[in-house]
């Protein structure tokens, strides 16, 4: 028999709180790679890493299953694959860890970034078909392909500008616009892909494997989170990359006014103290 499937159980409180969640993990992950183009090194990748913790942690893989708590099927319970539900989160941050390399240090090149904007957006969009297909219930689940295809689409070109945001946006006021903007790309994403599922119960359900999202996503959701707010800290205590262009800038100063101080000192040396006479005896 089919279903009644519903996206809203609780209203608008999951939509509402998943958004949110992807737009602190898009904010930070913006403020992670300007951190990022400011340093060097295995500085510069350590900042890569947590960005992509950050966006494909926090502001994908948490939304998506903030958004899923509120998902519920009239006439069958929902358990989750544990091993298929890690192995999404995974996915997610791997991918928008490579799509952040292959930008970072693809100098801006527009071949570097649509091929970064294709890869990551595809493995935003397998993370996201992966974490449905670790749903367990005792129904039957297809998909409409025209709409897979349009939640493909929207999960290239949402991975695409956010890609761009992170060489072009640096100022805390355009991280904060481009973080609800990614925020409204990655929930677009999300329920078009949810759209597309269509679910006929089991005329005769049975015990359905899996763990119950309670017992196992809200745990898992909490530590990523609680990773996410460390290098939130870890940023606000680093100096923000216009600070470390104004300490850059300092430093050269001062050290051109220290050779110029040596050049004069060569150039105009300073004279040899005048030979006093001594003084005449009295007799």
């Amino acid at each position: 028999m089919t279903s009644a499937v519903d996206h809203f159980t609780y209203g608008l409180i999951t939509p509402l709180l998943a958004y949110v969640m992807s737009c602190i993990g898009s904010m930070l992950g913006l403020r992670l790679t300007a951190q990022a183009h400011a340093s060097r090194g295995g500085a510069r990748v350590r900042w890569l890493l947590g960005a992509a913790i950050s966006i494909g942690g926090t502001g994908i893989w948490v939304m998506h299953f903030i958004a899923m708590m509120g998902f519920e099927v009239e006439g069958t319970q929902i358990k989750y694959d544990v091993w298929l539900t890690v192995a999404s989160a995974m996915v997610a941050i791997v991918v928008v860890g490579t799509g952040l390399l292959l930008v970072s240090y693809g100098g801006g090149r527009l071949l570097a970034l649509l091929g970064g904007g294709l890869l990551t957006g595809l493995g935003v969009a397998s993370m996201h078909y992966l974490g449905m297909y670790a749903m367990n219930m005792s129904a039957h689940v297809s998909y409409d392909r025209i709409t897979v295809a349009a939640s493909v689409g929207i999960a290239v070109v949402a991975a695409t500008v956010a890609l761009w945001f992170t060489l072009r946006v640096k100022k805390p006021i355009w991280i904060t616009a481009a973080a609800l903007v990614m925020g409204v790309a990655v929930s677009g994403m999300h329920y078009t892909g949810m759209y597309a599922m269509h679910v006929s119960v089991d005329a005769d359900p049975g015990m359905v494997p899996g763990a119950d999202a309670l017992d196992f996503l809200v745990p898992l959701m909490t530590v990523i989170s609680l990773i996410t707010l460390t290098m939130l800290l870890m940023v606000i205590l680093s100096p923000s990359e216009e600070e470390l262009h104004e300490d850059a800038e300092l430093v050269a100063k001062l050290e051109l006014r220290r050779r110029t101080a040596q050049q004069e000192q060569l150039t105009y040396p300073a004279p040899a103290p005048r030979h006093q006479p001594a003084p005449a005896r009295r007799r």
